[in-house]
């Protein structure tokens, strides 16, 4: 089973470009982060034509996540439990069933910029609600994947130019820190494992903004975290860099992981 994750910036300006990408891929499973649409004007009726079942949590202009999924979902989830008054659409859980099931958390991290303030405050209070719900998907003792824009710089290598990210939320010891506390739970970072001793990237963002990508000058902060469960199932996992050079692009990338279910 492949499973992706693609921040697309906005479902309705980036259609030819995910349509494109979608007819070539060979994922099973595509978890989708600022759709930038309300549930109700997704373009749900375009990606099932395609043959993808759609799960979507929207919001309008802002923010949301969505499901597509070749392979049979259940138990829909929507929301992170945790803060009642949140009303921002950045997350979503599904189980897919393939010749065995796995439980799917796409999550569309908030950025926290500018750093200190409400919107750090906010997004440090989002990864510790994060945190809970991760231990809770742990109990299950069951392959999950936990996927998405986590808008979290984990170590300098992660960073072509790491000086210029020490006091952007993305790279703050405090924001590490958070991350490094999900993953100590026994989470494994797929991307990671399956290039240890990388010195430099991969990468799976770059601005639009002063060149950045004929610069080269990215950041990795699309992950896959896995389960010992679903590591335990880790065949491999990638980044898919030229999909930034196509027509009309998003500034994020697709990363994936395959399991052996």
């Amino acid at each position: 089973m492949k499973i992706a994750s693609f921040n697309i910036n906005g479902v309705k300006a980036r259609m030819d470009a995910l349509t494109a990408w979608l007819s070539q891929t060979d994922a099973d499973l595509v978890a989708l982060q600022e759709i930038k649409s309300l549930d109700t004007a997704f373009p749900r009726a375009h990606f099932e034509d395609l043959g993808w079942q759609v799960e979507t949590h929207g919001q309008k202009g802002f923010n949301g996540v969505a499901i597509l999924s070749r392979l049979p979902l259940e138990d829909v989830t929507r929301g992170l439990a945790g803060d009642e008054a949140d009303e921002q659409a950045r997350y979503i859980e599904a189980t897919v069933t393939g010749d065995r099931s796995v439980r799917i958390a796409g999550l569309y991290l908030p950025n926290g910029n500018p750093a200190p303030g409400p919107k750090y405050d906010y997004k440090l209070a989002w990864m510790e609600r994060l945190r809970r719900r991760a231990a809770e998907l742990l109990s299950l003792e069951m392959p999950v994947v936990m996927l998405g824009d986590y808008n979290i710089i984990p170590e300098a290598r992660d960073a072509a130019n790491p000086q210029n990210w020490v006091e952007d939320a993305l790279f703050r010891p405090e924001s590490r820190a958070a991350f490094r506390a999900i993953l100590h739970q026994g989470w494994t970072d797929a991307i990671r494992i399956c290039d240890p001793w990388g010195t430099r990237g991969p990468f799976t963002f770059w601005d639009y903004q002063a060149g950045a990508w004929n610069r080269d000058d990215g950041i990795r902060i699309d992950h896959l975290l896995l389960s010992p469960q679903a590591a335990d199932l880790l065949t491999e996992a990638g980044v898919e860099r030229e999909v930034r050079a196509g027509d009309k692009p998003s500034d994020h990338v697709p990363v994936w992981v395959r399991l052996a279910v």
